[in-house]
């Protein structure tokens, strides 16, 4: 039987997105280094001023992520290595968006389960795409 899956030669084809460069889907390095800076963020302030209570943490992270994304188009982390979060339409993100996919990516498995254009399932339920600047 015949395989009639339609393969796509990079991430993002498929929406439209450029192989590389500016407008391209976000790879896993950079996605990972911009939480990573994110959370140690969280951390240092969750340390200074919470005794570093893992709640805080966690709160401190998801308020930045609520607050930056429609005002900045991205997190800090994000920002820092060169990404920036969209509509697939390349819209505004708005207001409720940034709030259900905090909450999508602090269950953690919404985040590392992806699709072959690399987009979360956290991305994928509000609509978004993680895409270089």
């Amino acid at each position: 039987m015949a395989d009639l899956r339609i393969e796509n030669s990079y991430p993002g084809e498929r929406l439209g997105r450029p192989a590389s460069g500016s407008g391209s889907v976000g790879r896993a390095g950079r996605r990972l280094a911009a939480i990573a800076i994110d959370w140690a963020c969280a951390v240092v302030i969750s340390m200074a001023f919470f005794a570093y209570d893992p709640m805080a943490t966690l709160a401190v992270f998801a308020a930045v992520q609520i607050v930056f994304i429609p005002t900045m188009a991205g997190s800090p982390g994000h920002r820092l290595v060169g990404l920036r979060l969209t509509m697939l339409d390349g819209g505004w993100v708005g207001l409720w968006r940034p709030v259900v996919r905090t909450l999508l990516l602090g269950l953690v498995i919404p985040a590392v389960i992806w699709d072959p254009d690399q987009r979360g399932l956290h991305d994928k339920a509000v609509g978004t795409i993680l895409v270089r600047r």
